[in-house]
């Protein structure tokens, strides 16, 4: 599994994860990161999950793990580009109820964060 991560716009950072999510690769890294880059301040990030070709309850267990941290302080996670068995895995264990999932990075982009109105200014 590779990594990498990136700006997208102010207040969001996409994390682009590949290849397979599973026990004891690298799952702890992704809990590490996320806590990182938003210690000190608030905002949005985006899990790429475009590349990724296999996930298992590892994997998951990262997800949950992650967004239970980045939620107690504030920020906001979202799911792109999850498709096919990947997204099934998330359906099977209810977290696309808990995390809101978009088909592609630009709609997890441009999506509003939440409790934004619609009729408030853009950047």
């Amino acid at each position: 599994m590779t990594i990498s991560h990136y700006a997208f716009a102010p207040r969001l950072v996409v994390i682009v994860l590949s290849g397979r999510m599973t026990m004891g690769s690298m799952s702890e890294e992704i809990v590490a990161l996320t806590e990182e880059l938003l210690r000190h301040a608030k905002g949005t990030i985006i899990f790429d999950l475009s590349g990724v070709t296999g996930l298992d309850s590892a994997g998951v267990g990262c997800f949950i793990l992650s967004y239970n941290k980045l939620a107690a302080l504030g920020n906001e996670v979202r799911i792109a580009g999850a498709t096919g068995s990947i997204f099934a895995v998330f359906h099977v264990t209810q977290l696309d109820t808990v995390l809101p999932f978009f088909p592609t990075l630009q709609d997890a982009a441009r999506t509003p964060a939440a409790g934004a109105t619609m009729g408030a200014a853009s950047d």
